[in-house]
């Protein structure tokens, strides 16, 4: 049985997400996925030279000027849209959560090219598919029985098959017809260009729907939650101007990170230096990010780890995110585009005045090492 590290240190944990192909993915049930019917590897499992070209010819799509340029307009029309039809419901109540899956959904199928379908009824194929049986990352066999993995295949398998004949299979179809200036640009359209088969551009798809669609709204709500319980930051954030509120947004997710842990499995030897300490990672030990200790190391963020301070001064090299997003080869592309769409929502949402009708329940989602809120019920006066 391979050795366990825990890292909690900002500092170690850079080195070990920045060594470039002597770690892999471990995190998501990377080790437990079969790969052979796969002509293109996943973006989210690959690593070295093969993921360094497919980040390179998606990261066109998350480029900071792009997003804000091409998608603003679709954000905004989408949150008005959404929560003009809140407020008209009895009592304007809505759950939060709810509104906030269908906002990100909608506007991250338009990036990726999902859009021959219901983004409702995509909501729910895709958030069924997170209903998987508790795993420990820490076993090969993911410290499941039998009878858990049949459950998991069920739970992960169907729902996959329903939102690829649903949601994919259409979205494949119209972007294969469209030629020369007919042609989409989105991630589908160039999955198809690079030569992806169905098959593979399903499993991207499923990718970038838990992962653009499904944390942000997570990420929405518990930005929301901070700042309607916090009357000074939500004024701040109400007349602020967007690089304010980004740096407000950017320390609530350094405080709040949706992915608690990230996984690497190491492949050769590493060292790795924490302080006046050196720690040797042999080849095949399996290493624990932790997220929410490491955004929180003071050798790192300064004074007041735990205080929500936006614009705090960081050290050259760290992100005000902190690892929130990731770090190294795998650093998440879609901070930009995370953190606009937030904004979007929550700057309609607060300039309605919600009053809180019912806290969140908080939960755990071992899929995405990661918290989930649910119900928290929000009411608008219209």
């Amino acid at each position: 049985m391979s050795t366990v590290w825990r890292i909690r240190s900002l500092e170690a944990a850079r080195q070990v997400l920045r060594a470039r192909h002597a770690t892999t993915q471990a995190g998501f049930t990377a080790e437990a996925i079969p790969k052979g019917r796969l002509k293109h590897h996943p973006i989210l499992m690959s690593d070295g030279p093969l993921h360094d070209e497919q980040r390179s010819k998606v990261a066109r799509f998350f480029a900071p000027a792009v997003v804000a340029e091409r998608y603003t307009g679709q954000m905004e029309e989408c949150a008005d849209r959404l929560l003009g039809e809140a407020a008209g419901r009895a009592g304007g109540r809505f759950a939060l959560d709810e509104l906030a899956l269908h906002y990100t959904v909608e506007v991250t199928a338009e990036v990726v090219g999902l859009t021959e379908s219901s983004v409702p009824k995509m909501s729910r194929r895709l958030v069924t598919f997170f209903a998987q049986p508790p795993f420990d990352i820490t076993r090969k066999d993911l410290g499941r029985t039998p009878r858990q993995w049949m459950k998991a295949a069920a739970n992960g398998l169907l729902p996959i098959g329903r939102f690829y004949l649903a949601d994919v299979r259409p979205a494949i179809r119209v972007r294969r017809k469209a030629s020369g200036d007919g042609a989409r640009d989105d991630i589908i359209s160039h999955l198809i260009a690079e030569g992806y088969t169905d098959v593979d551009i399903l499993v991207e798809c499923v990718t970038y729907g838990t992962a653009g669609m499904v944390t942000t709204r997570e990420f929405v709500t518990m930005a929301a939650w901070h700042l309607l319980r916090d009357d000074r930051l939500r004024e701040r954030y109400l007349v602020a101007g967007q690089e304010e509120r980004f740096a407000i947004l950017h320390e609530i997710i350094r405080l709040e990170p949706v992915v608690g842990h990230f996984y690497r499995r190491a492949q050769e030897a590493i060292t790795v230096t924490d302080g006046d300490e050196e720690h040797r990672i042999e080849a095949g030990d399996l290493v624990d990010v932790c997220v929410r200790p490491a955004n929180a190391d003071p050798e790192a963020v300064g004074e007041g780890p735990l205080d929500l301070c936006p614009g705090r001064e960081l050290p050259r090299g760290v992100n005000a995110t902190a690892l929130s997003f990731g770090d190294g080869a795998h650093k998440c592309p879609g901070q930009p585009l995370a953190i606009l769409e937030s904004d979007v929502l929550l700057t309609r949402l607060l300039a309605r005045s919600p009053r809180v009708v019912r806290e969140p329940e908080i939960g755990w989602d071992d899929l995405i090492a990661g918290y989930t809120l649910r119900g928290l019920e929000l009411a608008l006066d219209g």
